[in-house]
């Protein structure tokens, strides 16, 4: 309703009204002034249609208007309004003329004929008020003192008053009260100031003070205000920008957030070109870390494009990718390799999705980069865990299954299968411990591999076992790499004098010529070929390791090839006398050489140590009967004797070790074995002390019979030993 009265005013009054464009020239100066709205008046004014004023210049009017052009000039330049008489030629009419600049770059001009001096001048301010009620900006005139003269309803209503007689009369300064955050000022001094300089001045983020004691944000002009040249105050035009202000505020809160977030994403935040160079049109800063390259120098690839740091292998697969997205909202997702600046590859993961404009075209792509190289790296070490044997790092089970369902198909044909068992690795194992053992597997799976070609797959299929899968290969060639892989183990145990360290290999092969054939019937061949072999091979090989181990333990300890004959002897003699048959004289005798097997898996420095050992050292040292034990349990030669062994440094009274067995819960082989090996030791030197005689071994012995020894063999063997001695005396 009010715009109509507003426009009926304007269009029926007798005021003039025009809204002129202001044209500049190239030093910035104001120069003319295109009309953009002008009333019937006005075209009265300038004798001329509305199609003739409507965007035309002034200067085009007329040479009338000459001067009204300058002194436009001049309001349009300080900024602000001037009152001034103008006399148009036209229609030898004089007017008086209202200017004003309501932004920068346009100026409104009202025009009121004075040829009847007396109410114009009345109408006419009418009129203005009318003008200043229309605007939503509060509009405040004051005086060269400071003093309010004239303010609109907006003005009132944004400051929080409901007069204008509140305002106007009054001192604005104190009125105001005006505070920038705080900090009182004389704000409306500070424009005075300015007037008389002849200087507009602009503000945004002012605070008003409203009647209530709250406060705004606002944006103002101050202009100086003329009338017959002279300065006669300012317009002050305001309007509350604090809504503006906490949308500026929240938008630059979630650019800082937005900043922040891309400045600390892993990698790199991206936007760019659709075209086959990733032309970057923006990257964050995780740029550097990743490629190596300055935003700058790939952003518009400047010095290089992003398409240039993707593996080449990797380029073409990527755009097809995207290609085939085009139209859609699918995101992609692409893993590959980047060539840094500084020549490393980095494996990266790159999230985006295509961006498209109105007409549904591809104008960017846009999304993250992270490195996962070291995920890339901790894969290959998990799926090579996953396939490969911890120890030997050939293939495991695991893998050799899955690979031979490949294989296990026409194209392979013929496909050959070697599987090979280590002969004697338990007995090993128990008589030098797990670490000789585990050597002795990576020694064989070195000689494997030596043996093997490119396309054959060898794996360890078993804790002494061994496959090798050869696709395209016939039995005649799986059997001339069966003889390879004997010629090299033979090779291997010429260089390597002791015996308890010589591969010994059983294997044996089977091929599938068939595609209808299964796989287990191959292996089953293959195997059964392995253990004929194992069967032929294991009696030579346990013998020579239990050789090889008797030989160890005489370098290793104090005892000799000498003791162990005459432990034999002696033993033979008290057997003879207890009546003992052919057979078991011959375990009493086996027993004698070795009841001391263990001590192959004690620490050297213990077995030889000059004096006597520590409580620590015992405990150690009676771990012997133990590992003797399982040595003799994992040869079927020695199995026989394995429980001797163990109970051979049982006592007769329970405090021997290692079970605490006592009285005849003691095998009797093992209580006759105690007394023969302590007589011996007895009546040999020890570095801590000399050896006894015959008799004084023999008194120990009768000493400790009922305690530490069997009082019954006890007796025997003194009897033994007496006529033994007897004899050689």
């Amino acid at each position: 309703m009010k715009n109509y009265i507003y426009r009926n005013l304007f269009t029926k009054g007798d005021i003039g009204y025009a809204y002129y464009k202001v044209l500049y020239d190239k030093e910035g100066m104001a120069n003319d002034f295109k009309c953009l709205e002008a009333n019937d008046v006005y075209h009265q004014f300038v004798a001329a249609s509305a199609g003739q004023i409507i965007g035309k210049t002034l200067s085009e009017s007329g040479a009338e208007t000459a001067s009204l052009i300058e002194r436009f000039k001049s309001i349009a330049s300080a900024g602000g309004g001037e009152d001034f008489h103008f006399l148009c030629e036209a229609s030898g009419r004089r007017y008086r003329v209202t200017a004003i600049t309501p932004r920068v770059g346009y100026l409104a001009a009202l025009f009121v004929g004075q040829s009847a001096p007396g109410g114009e001048l009345s109408d006419f301010e009418e009129q203005m008020k009318v003008i200043l009620e229309a605007t939503t900006e509060g509009i405040y005139v004051v005086d060269t003192n400071g003093y309010c003269v004239l303010c609109n309803s907006s003005c009132l209503r944004l400051l929080g008053y409901s007069r204008p007689e509140e305002l106007i009369g009054k001192d604005m300064n104190k009125i105001m009260h005006h505070h920038h955050f705080g900090q009182p000022t004389d704000f409306v001094n500070d424009i005075i100031d300015r007037l008389f300089s002849n200087k507009a001045k602009h503000a945004e983020h002012e605070v008003f003070l409203r009647k209530d004691g709250t406060y705004f944000y606002a944006e103002y002009n101050s202009y100086p205000y003329f009338h017959d040249g002279k300065v006669k105050g300012a317009v002050i035009t305001f309007s509350d920008i604090t809504g503006r202000m906490t949308v500026e505020h929240e938008l630059k809160e979630s650019e800082r957030s937005k900043t922040v977030l891309l400045e600390n994403l892993p990698g790199m935040a991206y936007r760019c070109k659709f075209d086959p160079d990733w032309t970057m049109e923006f990257v964050s800063q995780g740029c550097y870390e990743l490629t190596g390259y300055r935003p700058e120098s790939i952003l518009n690839n400047r010095e290089v494009s992003y398409g240039e740091i993707i593996k080449a292998e990797f380029r073409k697969p990527i755009w097809e990718k995207r290609n085939s997205i085009i139209g859609t909202t699918e995101k992609f997702r692409e893993e590959y390799i980047i060539v840094t600046a500084t020549g490393d590859e980095k494996w990266v993961l790159e999230q985006g999705q295509l961006v498209y404009d109105a007409d549904g075209e591809v104008v960017a792509v846009e999304g993250l980069i992270i490195d996962i190289t070291d995920q890339k790296n901790k894969q290959k070490e998990i799926e090579y865990l996953s396939y490969h044997d911890h120890l030997t790092g050939l293939y495991n089970r695991i893998y050799f299954d899955q690979i031979r369902k490949k294989f296990d198909s026409p194209e392979y044909l013929p496909l050959s299968l070697i599987v090979g068992d280590i002969n004697g690795l338990k007995l090993l194992n128990d008589a030098l411990g797990h670490q000789e053992g585990d050597a002795l597997i990576i020694r064989t799976a070195n000689v494997l591999k030596s043996c093997c070609q490119k396309d054959h797959v060898l794996a360890r299929t078993g804790g002494d076992e061994f496959s090798i899968l050869m696709p395209k290969t016939d039995s005649y060639r799986a059997n001339a790499m069966l003889k390879r892989i004997r010629r090299a183990c033979d090779e291997y145990n010429k260089q390597i004098r002791n015996e308890v360290f010589h591969i010994n290999l059983a294997i044996g092969f089977a091929t599938k010529t068939q595609p209808n054939e299964p796989y287990s019937k191959i292996r089953k061949i293959a195997e059964d070929y392995m253990y004929k072999r194992k069967l032929l091979e294991r009696k030579s090989s346990h013998s020579a390791i239990i050789s090889s181990i008797k030989s160890t333990v005489y370098a290793r300890s104090q005892e000799t090839e000498e003791h162990a004959e005459r432990m034999q002897h002696l033993s033979r003699l008290v057997g003879l006398r207890l009546g003992l048959s052919e057979v078991e004289l011959d375990e009493l005798s086996l027993l004698a050489a070795l009841h001391d097997i263990g001590k192959v898996g004690i620490d050297d420095n213990i077995l030889k140590k000059p004096g006597q050992l520590t409580a620590e050292e015992w405990i150690e040292m009676k771990k012997h009967p133990e590992i003797g034990y399982r040595i003799a349990m994992a040869s079927p030669e020695l199995m026989s004797i394995a429980n001797y062994i163990l109970c051979h440094h049982e006592r007769w009274d329970g405090k021997g070790y290692p079970q605490g067995l006592k009285g005849k819960q003691i095998p009797l082989f093992s209580r006759i074995i105690s007394i023969i090996d302590a007589y011996d030791a007895m009546t040999e030197d020890r570095p801590y002390r000399s050896a006894l005689t015959h008799d004084e071994a023999l008194e120990e012995i009768k000493i400790n019979a009922g305690t530490q020894f069997d009082p019954e063999a006890a007796r025997i063997f003194i009897e033994v030993m007496n006529n033994e001695f007897g004899k050689k005396k």
